[in-house]
């Protein structure tokens, strides 16, 4: 996978993160005419403040069906998304990789337990930007949402959908969209690559978190 392309993909693991933004990110930005509708707008707000918590564990099953494959390739894992410090992504079978999202950049532990930062200089500005609309959506700016994607959402607070096209150009060379649903968790994350390429995230025994365990502050590492 590219760069790009992996910038791309750890920025659709940030919008899904923005799916649980504290309560106060229900306002939505003034100037928003320019990506959304007020009908839209109002929605994200409500499922906003509905999804609100302080921290969300899950289980997942992603899907991905890409052009040069016949099969689909499957794979299974958990997600901790805790709003002080960032989101645990973890990848259990067929092979084991972790993704640690946090403020300062995103670091990767492979099978053996080996901490990879992002080492290359387009990789770190990626992560940089990452960082900041991260930073920007747990301080509660939905702008920053606004600002990344083109945001259509239908249905109610308790069954929903919502669809992102990138606005920035460096994004949108690799990734088409995002489209979400969910009710009182997100259920499902589709994100479709520029080149055709698609992956599916079905989420399951989602449960709101309070406290680290001792594990997950290993993982996260110094704040």
């Amino acid at each position: 996978m590219g760069a790009l392309k992996r910038c791309a993909t750890v920025a659709a693991l940030i919008a899904l993160q923005s799916m649980w933004l504290p309560a106060r990110a229900a306002t939505a930005p003034a100037n928003l005419s320019t990506s959304a509708n007020a009908s839209d707008a109002a929605l994200v707000s409500q499922i906003a403040s509905r999804l609100a918590a302080n921290g969300v564990r899950a289980h997942f099953t992603q899907t991905q069906t890409l052009a040069a494959m016949k099969a689909p390739l499957v794979s299974t894992g958990s997600l901790l998304f805790f709003r002080e410090r960032g989101v645990i992504w973890q990848i259990e079978t067929p092979y084991k990789k972790t993704w640690i999202m946090r403020d300062s950049g995103v670091t990767v532990i492979d099978a053996a337990g080996q901490r990879i930062q992002n080492g290359s200089a387009q990789g770190a500005r990626g992560a940089a930007e990452i960082a900041k609309m991260m930073r920007a959506m747990l301080a509660g700016d939905l702008s920053a949402l606004y600002t990344q994607f083109d945001v259509t959402a239908r249905g109610t607070a308790s069954q929903w959908q919502m669809r992102l096209v990138p606005r920035q150009p460096q994004i949108a060379q690799a990734l088409r969209g995002i489209e979400m649903e969910g009710g009182d968790f997100l259920h499902g994350l589709r994100i479709t690559f520029a080149n055709g390429d698609v992956t599916q995230y079905d989420f399951s025994g989602s449960a709101q978190v309070s406290e680290l365990t001792p594990a997950d502050q290993k993982l996260f590492g110094t704040p």
